[in-house]
């Protein structure tokens, strides 16, 4: 399985600073981010993102979007952006924080029609649409996203996971083991209730667990482990983290 980071991780640092941070990391790769260090439309720093990135051997691994299903007019400079960063993914949100139970039929509807026009242009350039997996969103319970999934049933649509430190580490594996069909990168933290964070080491065992109830995922073979939300937003604990993933949790799983 891959390795990266998503870069809002670390919303201070400049593009180079991000590289240099996975380079020496060891991490395979990046999920670039629109709110700050790659803004929907901004073709030209998407090219040299894109050739920075390959100059120093790592690969784009998604493009962090904040389209949450609006006017898919929204969405082609997302895409637009995308194919110049030259990855094969785009994260999107499942809505505009409303809990899945409280959605109502029109809004779904809404949601619906415009990820699937989305999602269809995105296939003419051989991309990818995988959800943000988040509260207050249709992604926030196992049943909103699969309902959201199965009304969609789009080849190219798929959910990140991650997991809600809300729920018990039952309920999260059970998660996994709905949605793997459709399951593609993981954001990877260490959390606990009241979004408490720790260092990954924290949750080795867990994450070791999560990797495996995912292995049986048709798209496992090119998902990425994505550090995310480092303790203290600390550059040493993030190195830590990634040594971690690699060495403790992908190796020994």
């Amino acid at each position: 399985m891959l390795t990266g980071l998503t870069s809002v991780t670390f919303r201070d640092f400049s593009v180079d600073e991000i590289i240099d941070l996975c380079v020496n990391s060891g991490l395979d790769g990046i999920e670039w981010g629109s709110d700050v260090h790659l803004p929907v439309g901004d073709l030209a720093l998407a090219n040299e993102v894109a050739d920075q990135c390959a100059k120093h051997g790592l690969r784009i691994l998604s493009y962090g979007s904040y389209y949450r299903g609006g006017d898919v007019e929204e969405f082609y400079d997302v895409l637009k952006t995308a194919k110049s960063l030259k990855t094969d993914m785009i994260r999107i949100w499942a809505g505009y924080h409303v809990d899945p139970d409280q959605i109502s039929d029109e809004e779904f509807d809404i949601l619906v029609s415009n990820v699937k026009k989305a999602a269809a242009a995105a296939k003419e350039e051989g991309i990818c649409i995988g959800f943000e997996y988040h509260r207050r969103t249709m992604t926030q319970t196992k049943e909103g996203a699969r309902r959201l999934l199965n009304a969609l049933n789009l080849d190219n649509v798929y959910t990140y996971w991650q997991p809600n430190p809300d729920i018990t580490f039952e309920e999260q594996l059970a998660e996994i083991d709905e949605l793997q069909s459709r399951l593609a990168h993981y954001h990877v933290f260490a959390w606990e209730e009241g979004n408490v964070r720790y260092p990954l080491s924290h949750a080795i065992k867990k994450w070791q667990a999560y990797i495996a109830h995912g292995e049986k995922a048709p798209y496992h073979q090119k998902a990425a482990a994505i550090l995310e939300f480092v303790r203290g937003d600390c550059i040493e604990q993030c190195k830590k983290d990634a040594a971690t993933l690699k060495h403790d949790i992908l190796l020994q799983k």
